[in-house]
């Protein structure tokens, strides 16, 4: 066997535009020509396709589109080249943790994530740029956005200057603000489990469009909830017109009608009752079942509409018989209405006095309470709350934000859109300060949960020489908060109902250029020899330093395998470096080895089948080793 027909293992994210092809390829594979899309058939098999609907080519159709938005496309659709390296000196439990704190543009980090966490997201909490006019925006260059990130943070240019805005006084402002979220967007959608949900802030500069962008991107369709969130305690006395007192939270799923074996499963969950509602259930009678309130045993349904409900009740103290209104009939049916009484849920008064009788609701069978769209800063905090937080956790950084979310906010959100009995996976790449992580392990201390945070945020300058950038700020509020927890179970007996060990750790990536080298395309007048020269360079397929740790991660994020995947050395074998990774969630696993040689022999003390995959060095095997391996087990190569 010849190795060149060997499989190569990827060297970028996957190429977005191919993969839509190929599923419009599954879908009407008859519009296909030579492997090209024949645009005549496909017209004519989607009009097929919507026969009976107006099919004709008005020139007055709704769309929603802005100036650069074939461009902002371009940008989804660039596979990323780079990769995302550890640093274990700035992780905390980087070998057990399962959250993770990653340190580069988000877009190009969404991509790289996209084939290891598609489909596997439960919840995603974004707090973008504002779009005030001063805030930063992420200036895309499509054309090579790893060195665009690169050169905007510093690691290619010396000055490292970071502040991009968008005054209102540039001629796309909106246009710049949709097109750097519109491919944002749109992957997060593509990592969002079925039942997943996305909740993003935003104020009244952008909430139109975002709307907008939102209806295009996930449908609308799919639009759960605009919420207000209470932002200030008081308003402002200093401003012309109005004092704005609130922001928005912009709340979609990925899927409004979500089914479990056929059953429609509520995306948001219910909130914990407040003690000022539960004391609105009392016993007067003593029952034995606990507290309970009365409720209407009326209905606002009339005689004509449900007349098995329109029946006389028999009073039991004056025996008389008691008619409901024919505008308003018996909430409950008279089989219904006789297992209340044999139930004793029929009230009628401490000393049945009352002419209508009510139901008894117990406490203990209520459960949570339907979240409604009007937060109020008592229940989830303020900004002020949110910056006293951060100061209390490290003073020298109090002033870096502006405006911090709180984190009774975000927890909120966790738990609405999280369960405690899970695995959930929740995503914030708009990390700014960390508040999400915060709110993530606070919460998991405090309910036993064990949900996990993926964290992104780009090295974004700040005034603060002690924390040079946001990053620096964003990872060590992580810590402190770990800390913080650590702490206040001082003296204290641990959780005994908690069935996994607490994770109180983040594992910390950065975003960076790949192990793999890069062929780059030359010019047709490029000399002979420097094409001579660009393939020697291929004779050793990865760049040079480069590190075994920092190619295994890479290999796993191409292979779309998680980032906290366990990664274990196999020792029995001594003459060789080979590692087993293990992706638990999606029960899969594969071999690795980095050396310069790999041996047959390796292959079968590892007692590899065809379910186990291998990858090794292009040049670590010869022709008859790859023959002898791809008859045993699954080969790829670097």
């Amino acid at each position: 066997m010849n190795k060149r027909d060997i499989d190569k293992v990827e060297i970028t994210s996957g190429d977005i535009k191919a993969e839509q092809l190929e599923q419009l390829k599954a879908i009407f594979p008859e519009v296909f020509t030579e492997g090209e899309i024949d645009f005549d058939k496909l017209k004519a098999t989607l009009v097929k396709a919507t026969l009976g609907k107006n099919t004709d080519d008005r020139p007055e159709r709704y769309s929603f589109t802005w100036a650069g938005k074939r461009e902002a496309i371009q940008m989804l659709q660039t596979p990323s080249k780079a990769t995302l390296k550890p640093d274990r000196n700035e992780s905390v439990d980087f070998d057990n943790t399962q959250n993770l704190f990653i340190e580069g543009d988000n877009l190009e980090v969404l991509k790289l994530l996209r084939k290891s966490y598609s489909g596997q997201v439960k919840m995603i909490y974004i707090d973008p740029p504002y779009n005030t006019g001063n805030d930063f925006i992420y200036p895309d260059n499509y054309t090579d956005p790893l060195d665009n990130y690169l050169e905007l943070t510093g690691q290619k240019d010396s000055e490292g200057n970071l502040q991009t805005s968008n005054p209102e006084t540039s001629g796309r402002y909106h246009s710049a603000w949709l097109s750097m979220m519109y491919p944002r967007l749109f992957l997060a959608r593509q990592l969002l489990r079925e039942d997943g949900v996305i909740f993003v802030s935003i104020d009244d500069h952008e909430v139109h469009n975002l709307r907008l962008l939102m209806n295009e991107v996930f449908g609308e369709e799919n639009f759960v909830a605009c919420v207000c969130w209470q932002k200030k305690y008081a308003p402002a006395n200093d401003t012309v017109d109005f004092s704005a007192t609130h922001d928005f939270i912009l709340v979609y799923s990925k899927q409004r009608q979500f089914l479990d074996s056929g059953k429609a499963i509520a995306l948001i969950g219910r909130m914990e009752r407040t003690e000022e509602q539960n004391k609105l259930y009392k016993n007067p009678d003593n029952d034995p079942r606990g507290l309970w309130k009365a409720s209407d045993y009326l209905c606002n349904k009339s005689a004509e509409q449900r007349p098995n409900l329109y029946y006389p009740i028999i009073h039991p103290k004056t025996a008389e018989e008691i008619w409901p209104s024919r505008t308003a009939v018996w909430r409950y049916s008279k089989a219904r209405h006789q297992q209340n009484v044999q139930d004793n849920r029929v009230w009628w008064g401490l000393n049945q006095e009352n002419k209508v009788p009510a139901y008894k609701r117990f406490l203990s069978e209520v459960g949570g309470i339907i979240s409604d769209t009007w937060w109020q800063h008592k229940d989830v905090g303020h900004n002020d709350e949110a910056k006293k937080q951060i100061k209390s956790l490290f003073p020298e950084a109090s002033q870096s934000f502006d405006t911090p979310k709180p984190t009774r906010l975000i927890k909120r959100i966790v738990e609405l859109s999280t369960n405690t009995d899970s695995t959930d996976i929740i995503l914030d790449f708009f990390a700014g300060s960390a508040t999400t992580a915060q709110a993530v392990l606070e919460l998991n201390h405090e309910d036993t949960g064990d949900r996990r945070f993926i964290l992104v945020q780009l090295p974004q300058k700040t005034d603060n020489p002690q924390f040079p950038t946001i990053v620096d700020l964003s990872k060590e509020r992580i810590r402190r908060s770990i800390q913080k927890i650590k702490n206040s179970d001082n003296g204290k007996l641990p959780l005994q109902n908690r069935e996994t060990p607490e994770d109180l750790g983040f594992k910390v990536l950065k975003l960076s250029k790949s192990n793999y080298r890069q062929s780059e395309e030359l010019p047709s007048d490029t000399e002979p020899e420097a094409y001579i020269e660009q393939l020697e360079l291929f004779n050793d397929p990865l760049v040079d330093g480069w590190k075994p740790e920092n190619v295994r991660y890479e290999v796993m994020l191409k292979q779309g395998y998680s980032l906290t995947s366990r990664i274990e050395e196999v020792t029995e074998i001594e003459s060789a470096t080979i590692y087993k990774i293990t992706d638990e969630d999606k029960r899969q696993h594969f071999y690795i080895s980095l050396d310069n040689q790999f041996h047959f022999e390796t292959a079968r003390t590892l007692k590899l089948t065809k379910n186990d995959l291998l990858i090794c060095l292009d040049m670590a095997i010869d022709d008859t080793t790859a023959a002898n391996l791809v008859l045993q087990c699954r080969l790829k190569t670097i």
